[in-house]
C-alpha cells in the first residue's frame, strides 16, 4: 500500500516528479523582504533538483507562504530549467514578478503563509 501524502507533500508533488524527469533541473529561493523579493544571487545558493521539494516542505512546515513557477528558456520553451521558490511570512500574498522576457513558465502554484 502506497503511504499517504501529507498535504505539503502533495503541493510539491509535481515538483519532485519534474525533479525525477529532469535531473539538470535547479532551485532558487527568492524571499519577500522589506516590502520586495530578494533573490538569492550565489550560484552555490541555487537547490538540486533532487532537493527542491524537500527544502519546500521544510519551509511550509515553519509556516512559509510559497509560489513556485517551474521556467524554461523561451528558445526552448517545452524544457523545463529553473524553479523558482517565492517564499513570505505575511498574511497576505505579496504580488510576484513577472518571469521576464527571456523565460515561459510552464508550470505554477501557490499556497499562503500559515
Amino acid at each position: 500500500m502506497a503511504p499517504t501524502l501529507t498535504p505539503h507533500q502533495t503541493f510539491l508533488a509535481p515538483l519532485a516528479r519534474l525533479a525525477l524527469r529532469h535531473p539538470m533541473l535547479e532551485g532558487q529561493a527568492i524571499w519577500w523582504e522589506a516590502g520586495d523579493w530578494q533573490a538569492q544571487d550565489d550560484e552555490e545558493a541555487m537547490i538540486d533538483g533532487e532537493e527542491i521539494a524537500y527544502y519546500a516542505e521544510g519551509l511550509l512546515a515553519e509556516g512559509f507562504g510559497l509560489h513556485w513557477q517551474v521556467l524554461a528558456e523561451a528558445d526552448a520553451p517545452k524544457d523545463p530549467v529553473l524553479v523558482l521558490l517565492f517564499l513570505w511570512q505575511s498574511p497576505e500574498t505579496p504580488e510576484l514578478p513577472g518571469p521576464g522576457p527571456d523565460w515561459v513558465v510552464l508550470a505554477q502554484d501557490s499556497t499562503a503563509a500559515q
